[in-house]
């Protein structure tokens, strides 16, 4: 039976720094997963002028991504990476996300 002889506080910075980047990869995913979506829709539909029925389903997809490009950027931020300019290479984001990043949805219309 092994006892580990490191001061409890190590360990707990150990788990720590693990956890961090456990979420640094899911937020990763996460951002990748709806760049993926957006691309998909654009391409689908770049053969002919998108009718305005489109636009909204589109714009849905440009907020998600801006709001998983945001999730991924403070996390990094909080893990002390703080040049995001990597992940936008990396990532290539399109600008239109970047710019959304952090805005909230807009609050839904209750029912009447």
């Amino acid at each position: 039976m092994s006892r580990d002889l490191r001061p409890p506080v190590d360990i707990l910075h150990y788990e720590i720094v693990q956890e961090q980047a456990s979420a640094l990869g899911r937020m990763g995913r996460a951002l990748e997963q709806s760049l993926t979506r957006l691309r998909e829709f654009d391409a689908a539909h770049a053969s002919s002028e998108m009718p305005a029925s489109m636009q909204p389903a589109r714009r849905k997809l440009v907020m998600e991504a801006g709001h998983a490009l945001w999730m991924f950027v403070v996390q990094r931020e909080a893990s002390g990476l703080r040049d995001s300019r990597h992940i936008m290479r990396t990532y290539n984001v399109p600008s239109e996300v970047q710019r959304c990043m952090g805005l909230a949805p807009a609050p839904s219309k209750p029912a009447s």
